[in-house]
């Protein structure tokens, strides 16, 4: 067999594995940074046109304060014609709320992470085969 394919393979696994590694550490960093997102049942109303229009969503604080977001485009598209609706709120924060408990971006970080590690594995399983081949 050709000894190149062997080097091939050892670099793949090991930028593999590296890279994996470091991109784990950094949706570690992320995730930590984003704080934490509790589930909160929101009512949603027109703003007023002093608040510059649009619609917000209102809520009830752990704390017991008023929690008000104005609501993106998106998210007025996503919850159009609700009044009340499920979201997740920033914890200590009283004006942050999005749809989802995680953030896209630690999310895409995280499964980049997991796929250079399981390029890692796949390159150190296809050495090893190789190596019993020339058994």
């Amino acid at each position: 067999m050709d000894p190149r394919l062997d080097v091939i393979v050892e670099i793949f696994s090991w930028v593999g594995f590296g890279v994996g590694a470091l991109l784990a550490g950094i949706a570690l960093v992320l995730y930590v940074a984003d704080g934490t997102w509790l589930p909160m049942r929101v009512m949603i109303e027109d703003a007023d046109d002093a608040d510059g229009g649009g619609r917000v969503a209102r809520w009830f604080t752990d704390r017991g304060a008023v929690g008000v977001a104005h609501l993106t485009h998106e998210q007025e598209h996503a919850l159009a014609g609700q009044d009340a609706a499920d979201v997740f709120v920033r914890s200590g924060a009283r004006h942050r709320l999005r749809l989802t408990r995680h953030s896209r971006v630690v999310r895409g970080v995280a499964y980049l992470a997991a796929g250079f590690i399981g390029l890692g594995a796949v390159s150190v399983i296809l050495s090893i085969v190789l190596l019993v081949a020339r058994g």
